[in-house]
């Protein structure tokens, strides 16, 4: 098996990204409810995780996983959820990078922490939050009135991002198994135990 990464990985990355920020997406639309943006931490990994192990099935090589993070981050953040998430999801992506690799990409029990640790990157979007608060308040009001924003700051405090990191580590873990146990011949038929 050919180590470096072919035209054809580039595809399958390619194809895996728009499914991943199609599905998370789709659960962020609940973000127009104040309450549901300090839930998309856990929401966003739980449900991005069926889409992502099926990639594991077929990221066999070192550098998929990364340049998908480094996708994902870009996408967001033109995406308007600003700049942060450009930097927390490579960094998170070179780390699960690292874990699917330390397991030869055919460990499930490195697979579903890797996994954990990528779904980490969503802390960008909560980073502005919380470090350019006032801006960000004032953001919010001219885009979607008062209240709105009163109530979202209110859901998340300036002392939230360490909570919000762990929860969008623990749900990553709870979206592997799920991905896990739902794409099992999957993970069979790609050698992974």
């Amino acid at each position: 098996m050919r180590q470096k990464i072919q035209p054809k990985d580039l595809i399958t990355i390619g194809i895996f990204t728009a499914i991943l920020f199609v599905v998370c997406m789709a659960v962020a639309m609940l973000g127009y409810i104040p309450i549901f943006i300090p839930l998309l931490s856990v929401l966003v990994p739980l449900v991005g995780g069926i889409p992502f192990m099926l990639f594991l099935t077929k990221a066999k090589k070192f550098g998929m996983v990364f340049i998908m993070s480094i996708l994902i981050g870009l996408i967001t953040s033109l995406m308007g959820m600003g700049v942060w998430v450009i930097a927390t999801a490579p960094i998170c992506g070179i780390l699960a990078e690292l874990i699917f690799r330390s397991g030869g990409y055919s460990s499930a029990k490195k697979s579903v922490l890797g996994y954990g640790v990528f779904s980490m990157w969503v802390i960008g979007n909560y980073i502005p939050i919380v470090v350019t608060r006032d801006d960000y308040f004032s953001m919010l009001v001219s885009g979607y009135g008062q209240e709105y924003a009163e109530t979202l700051m209110g859901y998340i405090p300036d002392w939230s991002l360490i909570p919000l990191l762990v929860a969008s580590f623990v749900a990553g873990i709870l979206g592997a198994l799920l991905g896990k146990a739902l794409l099992k011949k999957h993970f069979v038929r790609a050698g992974i135990a």
